[in-house]
């Protein structure tokens, strides 16, 4: 398959969620005809049963596409379906930095959202050609001249230009072909000098070893040829290339400006790094390429498993998952009460909760995480500076002078009916209403400040219930603000639980203390001893529950007579309850540390 390199354009497709991407690539991918109606799915490139569940995209997914123009010629058309959820943006950046064009989608009866604005800013980074198209036009309640005006106003992009389609339909996706072959610069790039190769993503296959992803900036890749990581300096030889077409299918060479594959046996996961470059051992490029900016971790959670043999199991699972998802980050933890384990930075809740799924599923473990947190930073009285994400870090009190929690810059758009209840939930969550703007007559973009420790309980969730679903939410990290911090400990049966432990806000405990030992009553097991169940900060307790014993009715047979010797079996029933209590020990069942993490609003 020897195309020319001004016949090749890179492009991907970027939208707010639910704009129509991943039903876009569906009907590029039937026109082009790489795949026959009776191999044909809906939402193909979703590959991962739990995309398919949730009706989203969580990775980005790469097809290469044939095409004759209609000047006669052949192109080659490589095309890149993204994520559109914030948590999933790590995803959209890799993507982009494969492409050299952009198809911005707007669905045409919900307009310019929050993600739609973030997305665009970050092609713009790229220095990508943006292309506006105008999605959904086939519904009822599609407004398309107000849609332009907000191409025109919000994005700064010329609305003649946009491209009307109908994903569902497949009205006016062919012009979508050809505004790719018109409006997309080809790549550039010498097919002659040393090889230069960027890995924007990589997956493991348990009989190929690692397979990755590339996209070739110079010089070309063939099978037989010898190449070297550049971050690791580890040398391989290459047994196979090829492009993308749903399955993999293997051409001989790969060339300057193409997006491809590489399997070369490679088994240590250490080796393959996303954002490093790849060139010939013998013929080596001159530097290396501008990888990709660390992910940048908002969320921490430890992982522990739920049987303790099982943790060799977890570390490879999270290698693996690690070579699949670079925006997971890792590192070994210890718990009293559960054992050895992980903790795990995420970009968010969602990419907690799909990070948890794919490892339940795919590696078929039973996990526990603990209560999510943010990082704080603590001064302490000596002057020092201290960073911590893990409760059990937290030091004495009388050693801290001050602490500080990271804060952020919301984005809220909704219609502006919802204004009052988006207050409310923003202000309940310690939200501070900086600026709202009206970007049309009825849809209104809200800024607030809010405190991070706060969207990740819950915030989102809220936010989606009180707008009915119609409320877009973007945010960027905005640096730390002083605030007062405690630690909420949890007692079962009077002893600490230290994977239930959270930093919560001194005005926040006792809400979060109430309502995490109700859930823990209602999951607790019922024993023969009652089991009392407390919140407390350092030595003074702010919430109790108790979950009460089995009792056997030891009286029955004593009818009649004197009271006092039903009051003396009575007293020698509690005498055994107490001793039983003293040497009983509870089971805290994998549900309950999952319960306390919901607010139960």
């Amino acid at each position: 398959m020897n195309i020319k390199q001004k016949n090749i354009r890179n492009f991907s497709i970027i939208a707010h969620i639910d704009h129509g991407k991943s039903t876009l690539s569906d009907r590029l991918i039937q026109l082009s005809g790489i795949i026959s109606d009776r191999d044909f799915k809906d939402q193909i490139l979703d590959s991962m049963d739990i995309e398919r569940e949730r009706g989203i995209t969580i990775k980005s997914q790469t097809v290469s596409l044939p095409y004759t123009g209609n000047d006669g010629e052949e192109y080659l058309l490589n095309l890149i379906d993204t994520p559109g959820h914030v948590d999933f943006s790590y995803e959209v950046s890799r993507a982009l930095a494969s492409c050299e064009g952009a198809f911005l989608l707007v669905d045409a009866s919900q307009g310019v959202e929050a993600q739609t604005l973030a997305n665009i800013y970050l092609a713009m980074e790229h220095d990508l050609a943006i292309v506006p198209v105008i999605n959904k036009i086939d519904l009822p309640s599609a407004e398309i001249e107000w849609v332009k005006d907000q191409i025109d106003e919000d994005l700064g992009l010329d609305s003649e230009t946009a491209l009307l389609v109908s994903a569902k339909t497949g009205v006016g996706v062919a012009n979508v072909f050809e505004a790719a072959v018109a409006k997309i610069p080809p790549p550039q790039g010498d097919e002659n000098a040393p090889l230069k190769a960027l890995i924007f993503d990589s997956h493991y296959d348990p009989y190929r070893g690692i397979i990755v992803h590339v996209r070739v900036f110079e010089g070309s890749l063939a099978p037989g040829e010898k190449i070297a990581f550049l971050s690791s300096d580890s040398i391989y030889k290459v047994e196979e290339v090829g492009i993308f077409q749903i399955k993999r299918r293997p051409v001989d060479r790969i060339r300057a400006g193409q997006v491809g594959y590489m399997i070369a046996g490679i088994k240590l996961i250490s080796d393959v790094k996303c954002g490093d470059t790849l060139t010939h051992s013998g013929n080596r490029c001159k530097a290396a390429m501008k990888g990709f900016r660390d992910p940048n971790p908002v969320v921490f959670s430890s992982m522990y498993p739920v049987a303790s043999d099982e943790y060799p199991e977890l570390t490879e699972a999270l290698e693996k998952l690690k070579l699949n998802d670079a925006s997971l980050v890792y590192e070994k933890d210890s718990s009293a009460a559960l054992g050895f384990g992980y903790r795990c930075g995420f970009l968010g809740l969602l990419h907690l909760e799909v990070v948890q799924e794919r490892l339940e599923r795919e590696y078929d473990l039973s996990l526990i995480l603990t209560s999510p947190s943010v990082r704080y930073e603590i001064t302490r009285t000596d002057g020092t500076i201290q960073i911590i994400d893990n409760p059990s870090l937290y030091p004495d009190p009388a050693e801290i002078e001050k602490t500080r929690e990271p804060f952020i810059k919301a984005s809220i758009i909704v219609p502006d009916r919802y204004m009052g209840a988006v207050m409310q939930v923003s202000m309940e969550h310690r939200g501070v209403s900086t600026n709202y703007q009206y970007l049309t007559s009825n849809r209104i973009e809200m800024k607030f400040t809010l405190p991070l420790a706060e969207v990740v309980y819950e915030f989102y969730d809220r936010l989606k219930s009180v707008t009915q679903g119609y409320g877009s939410f973007d945010y960027e990290v905005a640096g730390y603000q002083e605030t007062d911090l405690v630690k909420l400990d949890f007692l079962v049966n009077g002893e600490r639980v230290d994977a239930l432990s959270q930093l919560v806000h001194r005005d926040k405990a006792v809400d979060r203390a109430k309502n995490a030992c109700k859930k823990l009553r209602d999951e607790i097991p019922r024993q023969m001893f009652k089991i009392a169940i407390q919140g407390a900060i350092g030595g003074k307790i702010i919430s109790r529950e108790t979950v009460s014993a089995y009792r056997k009715d030891v009286t029955a047979k004593c009818y009649g007579g004197d009271i006092s010797r039903k009051r003396k079996l009575l007293e020698k029933q509690k005498k055994g309850k107490k001793r039983m209590k003293m040497v009983g020990s509870v089971e805290i069942p994998q549900s309950a540390f999952l319960s306390v993490l919901k607010s139960g609003k």
